[in-house]
């Protein structure tokens, strides 16, 4: 049998001390290592399993009328959501003492505030899931109550939500964003640059329970808010003409009309009314083609409103005065055209009548015979400068130029030269019909339109919209006075224009009377596109209001455009206090 030598004490005592001392200096080193060589990444990858990151919404920018008037403003909106795999009952002070709270009554507590029932709640806060939406879009008010109940696996998104607080006032031109806050039409669109802030960036920490650590907070980029955008507009007179326009329209039974008002010395749009608008609120109500604006957008062929502009053209080159003599039959027809004819509204003789007496009785076939004292190709350059066939250039998006025929189709359609004469075979906007108008009150210069006075900051600073069109002489100054003459002599006199007069203003204008082609025939049909375009005071031009009802239905002339007319034009003397006017109209003879 073997028996174990006993070893010696001291020397086992040695060994197991330095083991000991080995295996602290391994874990000291190891310590060592953890909390100070690799502690940055330890603490930044531990911070990543706790760290949430959320969108920080900006506030988009306000649109205002001319006078500073809110038409679209920007509120937030709440998200009410829940994590599921994280509700459970929860403690509440309640008069300085814990009670605990249920989930089914907080489901209670929330569904009073949202308008749903508890058991809808109730469904949304069972699971194992990390996110439920609660309630969508809530406005202010229900948030702040909903927060109150401090209900801790609750958690709130701000959500920006566009709100119009005029609803359908300048909805056309306003435009809408999508449920995303991409804007998809009108100013909304065009201005988005100004408009839109940018977004900021927020970091928190979460618990091992999932809640938000509320001093955990870090903004690491703060959200820029968008600056504002004024208009040219005036709200009140938006309002107004949007008024009369559709319960005119709603009696033409037209498809649709527009109302125009422009500040003559300035090109200021200060109506752009379309019948029928929307309300950019809710603008899935409304159909498609209602969504934009007309008054920029849809081009029509005008009739004898662009008489003027064929009276305008003679009297500036010189070939005829107001009081230039011409025998207008009821028909007339046109030279080498194989026997195309054109005739008045209504039967009538070989009436023996001036320039004026020519747009007093808004003859057609007087129209050409003026128009024709001219080289159709001086004519053709007057109407480009008249701004037929251009872009206007009012910033509104998606603006028409209207059609005006190349010179090459006027040299080989003799027709289409003739019939320009007075309306037929050009089209323009309603806002292109509104700035001819404006190029006669205005001493024969055509401005072009503005309907963004610019862009404010935070601070008011505005950075005005540069025009990029140069002022255009249009005719002389002479030429401006002698035509508004006329027209005045059209409000006067005339059968239709005398129900646009304003008690105690000088007021020249224009009807206009244009036949629509019917799409199926391809030939001028029954309804009338039907227009009043006028100015006032004569004496010293300050406004222009183009009114336009489109397939009127009941009234087929231009008698159905002027009350129209007269009630806007009444309200904007009133509104910017014009004085009446204390001269008296030209003495020129309409007739010989």
């Amino acid at each position: 049998m073997a028996y174990l030598t006993p070893g010696d004490p001291r020397s086992r005592l040695r060994k197991i001390q330095i083991l000991v001392v080995a295996i602290a200096v391994l874990f000291g080193a190891r310590l060592i290592d953890l909390q100070i060589v690799e502690a940055d990444a330890i603490n930044a990858k531990s911070y990543a399993n706790r760290a949430v990151s959320r969108v920080l919404p900006s506030i988009r920018g306000d649109i205002t009328d001319g006078t500073g008037a809110v038409l679209a403003h920007t509120v937030f909106k709440y998200d009410i959501n829940a994590a599921p795999d994280i509700v459970a009952p929860f403690n509440r002070k309640v008069n300085g003492q814990d009670v605990q709270i249920s989930v089914q009554q907080a489901a209670t507590e929330i569904s009073t505030l949202v308008g749903q029932t508890q058991p809808e709640v109730l469904a949304k806060l069972v699971g194992t899931g990390k996110y439920s939406q609660v309630a969508k879009a809530v406005d202010a008010e229900v948030y702040r109550q909903i927060k109150n109940l401090d209900i801790p696996w609750l958690f709130f998104d701000p959500r920006p939500a566009r709100v119009y607080p005029n609803g359908a006032v300048a909805g056309g031109i306003l435009g809408f964003l999508d449920p995303d806050g991409k804007p998809l039409e009108g100013i909304e669109l065009a201005q988005n640059a100004c408009l839109a802030g940018k977004d900021g960036e927020e970091t928190y920490e979460k618990g091992v329970d999932g809640i938000r650590i509320p001093s955990s907070a870090v903004t690491s980029k703060a959200a820029v808010p968008g600056k504002s955008i004024k208009l040219t507009i005036n709200a009140d007179l938006q309002y107004f003409a949007q008024q009369v326009l559709t319960a005119n329209v709603a009696k033409l039974q037209a498809d649709w009309g527009t109302a125009v008002v422009i500040e003559v010395k300035t090109g200021k749009i200060l109506v752009a009314a379309d019948a029928p608008s929307y309300d950019p609120n809710q603008p899935g109500k409304s159909s498609v083609d209602n969504r934009g604006s007309r008054v920029f957008r849809t081009s029509f062929e005008p009739g004898s409103t662009m008489k003027m502009v064929t009276a305008a053209t003679a009297i500036d080159t010189g070939k005829v005065t107001p009081e230039t003599h011409f025998i207008a039959p009821f028909g007339l027809t046109i030279p080498n055209s194989n026997g195309y004819r054109v005739t008045d509204s209504h039967v009538h003789g070989n009436d023996r009548l001036t320039v004026a007496g020519v747009l007093r009785d808004s003859s057609n076939t007087g129209a050409m015979q003026i128009g024709n004292r001219v080289p159709w190709q001086t004519r053709y350059t007057y109407m480009q400068r008249f701004g037929v066939g251009s872009m206007p250039g009012s910033g509104f998006p998606g603006e028409s130029a209207g059609l005006l025929n190349t010179q090459s189709t006027w040299a080989n359609d003799v027709v289409k030269r003739y019939v320009s004469t007075f309306g037929q075979g050009v089209s323009v906007t309603p806002l292109q019909s509104a700035m001819m108008y404006q190029a006669v009150a205005n001493k024969g210069i055509r401005l072009q339109p503005q309907l963004i006075e610019g862009c404010v900051d935070a601070s008011g600073n505005m950075t005005k919209v540069t025009k990029d069109k140069a002022p255009v002489r249009v005719v002389s100054e002479a030429t401006a006075k002698s035509t508004l003459d006329i027209l005045e002599k059209v409000v006067e006199q005339g059968g239709i224009g005398k129900h646009a007069a304003v008690p105690g203003y000088r007021v020249g204008g224009k009807t206009g009377t244009a036949q629509i082609i019917d799409p199926n025939t391809g030939r001028y049909g029954n309804l009338h596109a039907i227009s009043f375009i006028g100015l006032a005071p004569v004496d010293d031009p300050q406004y222009v209001v183009a009114v336009t009802a489109y397939k009127s239905r009941t009234v087929s002339n231009s008698l159905g455009a002027t009350p129209i007319f007269k009630a806007i034009m009444s309200q904007v003397l009133r509104t910017y206090r014009v004085p009446p006017s204390t001269t008296k109209s030209a003495n020129i003879k309409t007739q010989w």
